[in-house]
């Protein structure tokens, strides 16, 4: 079971348009963020978690052969505005392309690509979704998805907790301003943590890379990966200053799982 960042970024990505700061004009490479969304591989799966609007480059990047499904953790264009670059996997398919969002994520793809979701008027040559409603723990291949809805300001998104031969592997909470009581007690003791820490500065809608340290100590993470990152935080500066089970991730980490 493997898993690729293929991008680490936040809404506007890093570098950002029109910024000349010392992080959108460094020569770190880790400093280049894409919007986030990760592949997961395991045998004969491969998925992908949100379609950024960086998705054609980041499959590029990470040579990405084939998508047996898509899962989404909310609606925000950071996260679906590649739907449309999956039309080649979904040919690959069969003209098919499976869909797992919750009902409110679903409706709003819907809403924004109504031509893929019209079933009576659809062109094969498209994005042909097959829609699956998460309404509770799924599987996908020899993995669990368990859902762990978390606050992001106004909304609800969807993290989810992955398992295989029935022990939980990694915890994958990208956008959320808290993680409620109800949801750290499904996470304790992860092997690994993936959450979102935006930046330093405090953030109504995001968790602070502090607030993010909080979540993983409480709940004891053997290993913290902070990703949707801002031009704010400079890598090997930033992460030198990090306790030393969490890390800064960056885009085309790869963790073997």
């Amino acid at each position: 079971m493997r898993l690729t960042f293929l991008g680490t970024g936040t809404s506007q990505g890093v570098p950002m348009l029109a910024c000349q700061c010392r992080v959108c004009t460094s020569p770190d490479p880790r400093d280049r963020r894409f919007r986030s969304s990760v592949w997961l591989q395991d045998e004969n799966l491969s998925v992908v978690i949100d379609s950024s609007p960086d998705f054609r480059s980041q499959a590029l990047r990470a040579a990405i052969p084939r998508l047996d499904a898509v899962v989404y953790t909310h609606s925000h264009a950071d996260h679906i505005a590649g739907f449309d670059d999956l039309r080649t996997y979904s040919v690959k398919n069969g003209n098919r392309i499976p869909i797992y969002a919750d009902p409110y994520t679903l409706s709003r793809l819907h809403k924004a690509f109504d031509y893929a979701f019209d079933f009576n008027h659809r062109n094969s040559a498209y994005v042909c979704p097959e829609p699956h409603r998460i309404e509770g723990p799924f599987k996908l291949g020899p993995i669990t998805f368990v859902p762990l809805p978390v606050p992001h300001g106004g909304i609800t998104t969807t993290g989810f907790r992955l398992d295989r031969d029935g022990r939980p592997r990694v915890v994958y909470l990208p956008d959320c301003s808290a993680v409620p009581p109800d949801v750290r007690d499904l996470i304790r003791k992860i092997p690994i943590l993936i959450i979102d820490g935006l930046r330093d500065e405090p953030h109504p809608t995001h968790l602070t890379i502090a607030e993010a340290i909080e979540v993983a100590h409480d709940v004891q993470a053997e290993k913290t990966w902070l990703t949707h990152l801002t031009h704010l935080t400079l890598h090997a500066e930033r992460e030198a200053l990090l306790p030393s089970d969490v890390r800064l991730a960056y885009d085309n980490l790869q963790l073997d799982l």
